[in-house]
């Protein structure tokens, strides 16, 4: 699909415009001019910004991977109470590093954010290399399982769903 050079992002100017529409809840022709106006202009302005991401490949395990992460986040949760509520001297608070096989910034970025969304786990850094990510957990009882699950769990479905 080429791309017209004063229409960088079509879908995002149309979207710019009926969020426009929407948030001043009228289609008056004042509105109408300054909507276009801005979806025309803004795009243009961003469209330097962007960078080229890979390709979901696989979209259907992607959205199996988001279930995934859905049903992590809940049982996460519910690990993470019981911690919490148990006495404090159980936990185990610490560091890992976990070797990335990915480096592309979304999947790369997907990771981290998948890691930091489930309970109990925080994404801390992404090595300048992009070799490694640093993860705090709140209870590390087994350094090399949590970086078994990061990897098997969430790393090796995202290579799938990028083909990277």
């Amino acid at each position: 699909m080429s791309r017209l050079r004063w229409l960088p992002m079509p879908l995002h100017s149309l979207l710019l415009l009926v969020v426009w529409l929407l948030l001043n809840n009228t289609v008056s022709p004042g509105h109408l001019v300054l909507g276009t106006v801005l979806a025309l202009i803004i795009p243009l302005l961003c469209a330097p910004l962007q960078t080229t991401q890979p390709r979901v490949v696989r979209p259907l395990l992607a959205l199996r991977y988001t279930l995934k992460v859905l049903v992590d986040i809940v049982v996460a949760n519910i690990e993470v109470a019981i911690l919490v509520l148990g006495p404090m001297r159980r936990l185990q608070p610490g560091f890992v590093a976990v070797p990335l096989e990915i480096t592309a910034d979304l999947p790369v970025t997907l990771l981290a954010s998948t890691v930091s969304l489930t309970p109990g786990t925080v994404s801390a850094e992404v090595s300048e290399d992009r070799q490694w990510l640093y993860v705090h957990a709140l209870n590390l009882t087994d350094e090399q399982a949590l970086i078994d699950t990061i990897k098997t769990r969430y790393e090796a479905p995202l290579k799938e769903i990028f083909a990277c």
